[in-house]
């Protein structure tokens, strides 16, 4: 096994965040197999490629590949009588360097996305906060997360990209997050597929992209991989 580097690991721009979800591609030995994928194709071009595995999965791909692995969530609790919860410091110790908070598959209210962002802060974690709207946006750029990943949840899956089908949702989105603290990288999610979609999302001013089926599920997932990160380079 390869020495744990994830701590010392930094996300580059624009990047390319794989969601594992829960995909049969995405889980156990599978899980492990397209993470080695991911981290071919980032040493082939140079793209910064990160993935978002299930908690189960972490230690033993954060332990196998050089590239950052987050976890999916994670709860806003300490140490304690917290059964059935995500301890932030337990993923980070297993060698996750974020997280994503707010999936439109786990959605949270606004109070409860602070806490997560304050605790993941505390537990050295990247945040990856996921929103719906430019208003949503704006709400949740007021915790200061690292990232905020716009995400129309209607398009999620679809193959249909936010960045072609609406726009008006990411430019708008990415102004009111910019003015509420410039310091917040903004990703585009939901539909992004090939790596013409990466590209048009850049140009929209994003500075990377969260994804899931278009990779997990793709017949060859390294040519799906392959794809996006040349993608950016032709913007």
């Amino acid at each position: 096994m390869k020495d744990k580097r994830q701590n010392e690991l930094k996300i580059r721009t624009p990047v390319i965040i794989v969601n594992f979800k829960t995909y049969e591609k995405g889980t156990g030995k599978a899980a492990l197999k397209l993470a080695e994928k991911a981290e071919d194709v980032s040493r082939e071009t140079g793209a910064s490629i990160v993935v978002a595995t299930q908690f189960t999965d972490i230690e033993r791909i954060a332990g196998n590949v050089s590239i950052p692995v987050f976890a999916q969530h994670v709860d806003p609790v300490s140490y304690g009588s917290n059964t059935g919860h995500v301890l932030p410091q337990a993923v980070k110790e297993a060698g996750a360097v974020g997280t994503l908070i707010n999936h439109s598959e786990r959605r949270v209210d606004p109070e409860i996305v602070k806490a997560t962002v304050e605790k993941a802060r505390e537990a050295g974690l990247i945040t990856v906060v996921c929103a719906d709207t430019p208003r949503t946006c704006k709400k949740l750029a007021a915790f200061n997360p690292d990232y905020i990943a716009v995400e129309p949840p209607e398009l999620i899956g679809t193959g249909i990209p936010v960045s072609k089908a609406k726009p008006e949702v990411v430019t708008d989105s990415i102004e009111v997050i910019k003015k509420v603290n410039p310091k917040i990288t903004v990703l585009c999610g939901a539909g992004i597929t090939v790596g013409e979609d990466y590209a048009a999302a850049l140009r929209l001013g994003t500075e990377g992209v969260l994804l899931a089926s278009g990779v997990v599920k793709a017949k060859d997932q390294h040519e799906a991989l392959l794809n996006l990160a040349k993608a950016a380079k032709k913007k």
